[in-house]
């Protein structure tokens, strides 16, 4: 019997639907790590995760026992075994699982018992549960083969170690939320493998995935719930274990030689640079040759340009001005700062001859009308009409620049600023954007390609972008202070509303503005369909507009 094994945690990005790509990455890896004895790759490494309806076709799925078979095939030389995840079908059910593959064959076969259907998941839409794992023998250890939510709970673990599991080998795609490292660590690993007195390897995807993105953070826990590895966060990794079986009592167990010990980025860095591995992953995974966005001369666009330059390179991020009789001379020359800062192209497009046309146009139907909102918006629309040819022309994906708050509370003109494909802020309140645009000028994300002074940060843009009131200039002297309570106010009640799911009556109880309150909650709501039509953005807390928080456009309730 082995009395030492090396195994090798393969952190690795995914492109769903893409098979041979998938399957080939893998193969990559085994080539490097020839002296491996076991290869882990990620959950559902072979399709992508999460599929969604992917998985509902039939040819997708015949697709995915194919390649996994041709995977078992290349294990026929005797290098090391691979643990690869894919869906598999039994007696008519589909199930998410990981085969052991090792001497030219699937070894052995587990399915995940414990589906998520809550926040971003959905599996128990797609996936039948399968019945509680039994241990896999390999090499002389015996294999528990949880997968993901399987450690959120006690039983499969527990199960595992009653038939006598040595080592966890947990295949995880947990998406990134804030603080969510601790969470999946100290709330979970360290639990199951205390719990259990067995050691447990975590090994989870890294990128983005449409509206959700992985942070990687793999790591190694001890039964003591000491930490013997930490893979680092936001990049692909390839890192060996050493474990060794070692006396324990009258018996023996598995231990994990102390390997590396990476540094997790800390807050915000963290949320930086989910923004940029997700539009990174978004606009190479469309295939779009750049990006174009509007800059204002304001915080949200300015933040938004500097994480298109981290993401992408400042060669494949144009930026247009977009100036009217309201714009400052201030923006003016803060849009041409922040251009310079991170050395993209930046084009002037006035937009007066539009709006004189548009007077034109409508004088007849507007007549006895007063100018209000409708122009406003009219100027809005302008801009992403204007933003939207630019992209047809030329390819690059435009990039939406609206935060958190301001979808929440419906400041944003639909068919206007909130034109795009992506947006990088759509889960970030402003004071987040306040707090991360400080930050940037101040440093570097470990994965960002942008302007570094030598010391590891920007600038990025002119502090008087940060330090200025925010403004949409579409009417002299506009203040978003005019329409909305100040964001030191409305942001902790809409984390309240949203986030916490909070009544009038609680928030009131807290402190604030009870008629305040009311009016940001029915703002709230009746912004709804604003935010159904959104493009979609990275998720990064626990309640974001689309995959987390759903409600209905139609909607009388109101708790104030």
């Amino acid at each position: 019997m082995a009395e030492k094994l090396t195994i090798t945690l393969a952190q690795l990005n995914q492109t769903v639907g893409d098979l041979p790509a998938n399957a080939a990455a893998m193969l990559s890896v085994r080539d490097k790590a020839r002296h491996a004895d076991l290869i882990i790759y990620p959950e559902l490494q072979l399709i992508g995760y999460p599929p969604e309806d992917l998985v509902l076709k039939p040819a997708l799925v015949e697709r995915a026992a194919a390649e996994l078979d041709k995977l078992a095939t290349a294990t026929a030389d005797g290098g090391p075994a691979m643990l690869v995840g894919s869906v598999f079908v039994r007696d008519g059910a589909l199930h998410n699982g990981v085969a052991l593959l090792d001497g030219g064959k699937i070894a052995a076969v587990r399915f995940k018992y414990e589906l998520p259907n809550y926040g971003t998941f959905d599996e128990k839409r797609y996936f039948t549960p399968g019945p509680l794992p039994e241990p896999v023998p390999f090499r002389g250890a015996m294999l528990g083969l949880p997968i993901c939510e399987d450690i959120w709970h006690p039983d499969v673990c527990r199960h595992l170690a009653q038939l006598g599991a040595e080592i966890f080998l947990c295949v995880n795609g947990s998406p990134y939320e804030i603080d969510k490292d601790t969470m999946r660590i100290d709330g979970v690993a360290k639990r199951r493998a205390i719990d259990t007195g067995i050691p447990l390897a975590y090994v989870n995807r890294v990128g983005g995935q449409d509206e959700v993105v992985f942070d990687g953070a793999s790591f190694v826990v001890g039964p003591e719930g000491a930490v013997w590895v930490q893979m680092p966060d936001w990049t692909e990794a390839v890192v060996d274990t050493v474990w060794n079986k070692v006396p324990h009592g009258s018996s023996h167990r598995w231990r994990c030689e102390p390997g590396d010990n990476a540094v997790l980025s800390e807050h915000p860095e963290d949320i930086y640079c989910a923004m940029v591995m997700a539009l990174r992953d978004y606009v190479d995974g469309n295939r779009f040759p750049g990006v174009v966005l509007g800059l204002s001369g304001g915080i949200d666009s300015a933040l938004c340009a500097a994480i298109a330059v981290d993401a992408l390179g400042a060669d494949r991020v144009w930026c247009v001005m977009m100036p009217s009789r309201y714009t400052s001379t201030e923006s003016l020359e803060d849009a041409g700062g922040c251009a310079n800062m991170l050395g993209c192209r930046l084009d002037t497009v006035p937009i007066e001859p539009a709006i004189d046309g548009f007077g034109a146009m409508l004088a007849t139907v507007f007549e006895g009308r007063s100018p209000d909102l409708t122009e406003e918006n009219i100027q809005s629309r302008i801009r992403g009409v204007t933003l939207m040819a630019l992209s047809n022309k030329f390819g690059p994906m435009l990039v939406t620049t609206g935060n958190k708050s301001e979808m929440s509370v419906g400041y944003a003109t639909i068919y206007g600023d909130m034109n795009g494909g992506y947006n990088p802020l759509k889960d970030a309140y402003k004071l987040t954007v306040f707090a991360l645009s400080r930050w940037r000028n101040e440093a570097r994300p470990k994965i960002g390609l942008g302007p570094d002074s030598g010391n590891g940060g920007g600038p990025v843009m002119p502090e008087r972008i940060i330090t200025k009131p925010p403004s949409a200039e579409l009417r002299p002297d506009q203040k978003d202070s005019d329409s909305l309570p100040p964001y030191e106010v409305l942001d902790p009640i809409l984390l309240g509303l949203v986030e916490h799911e909070k009544s009038v009556d609680q928030l009131a109880a807290e402190g604030f503005d009870r008629e305040v309150v009311k009016r940001i909650e029915r703002l709230l709501y009746v912004a709804e369909y604003k935010r159904r039509q959104a493009p979609p953005g990275v998720k990064l807390g626990n309640r974001n507009f689309g995959r987390d928080r759903r409600y209905p456009i139609t909607n009388a309730f109101r708790s104030g």
